[in-house]
């Protein structure tokens, strides 16, 4: 659920479909899990459902942080979670806390994501760590970010992923 008169774009059950199942066959680490710009916090505990260790929301609306923690609590997964109410881009994690996974579904009209992502991303990440970019299917993305190659880059109607890994990560499809 979300904050009333909230103008979130909430990822369809189709492009979740589709990430989660390159992230199966990318066989991701979801120990640690960063979700950024988080909205109603679906990617985050849709992670978590799928079995991650914890997750971290960072969200910058004030309501929409009600409204994942509320999801969180309906959910069962409170103690799984972290709300943090900042902006992208400002944020920065604890020293030495470390993602295995980030998970980013920014505004797509937002064009300073991609820079916001990698403030916040910055020496926040596990050397085998996962990056995934939601963002418009007419919009290309980096070809790099974070110290991380695209490694797949999915359409879904208007919205689209870019998944983003070392170039030692090797999954179950390894290229």
């Amino acid at each position: 659920r979300g904050p009333r008169g909230a103008t979130l774009r909430p990822t369809s059950g189709r492009l979740r479909e589709s990430l989660f199942g390159m992230l199966e066959s990318a066989d991701a680490d979801m120990s640690e899990v960063l979700d950024l710009y988080a909205g109603t916090g679906a990617l985050g505990i849709e992670a978590l459902s799928r079995g991650a260790g914890r997750c971290t929301f960072v969200e910058s609306d004030a309501p929409a942080c009600r409204a994942i923690t509320d999801n969180l609590e309906r959910v069962h997964m409170l103690d799984r979670g972290s709300v943090i109410r900042a902006r992208v881009g400002r944020w920065r994690p604890d020293e030495g806390q470390l993602f295995t996974l980030v998970m980013a579904d920014p505004p797509y009209a937002h064009t300073a994501s991609w820079d916001e992502i990698e403030h916040s991303g910055e020496d926040a990440l596990a050397p085998h760590a996962l990056l995934i970019v939601e963002h418009a299917a007419r919009e290309h993305p980096p070809v790099a970010l974070l110290g991380r190659s695209m490694w797949r880059d999915r359409r879904q109607g208007d919205g689209a992923v870019a998944v983003y890994r070392s170039e030692g990560s090797a999954g179950k499809d390894a290229a």
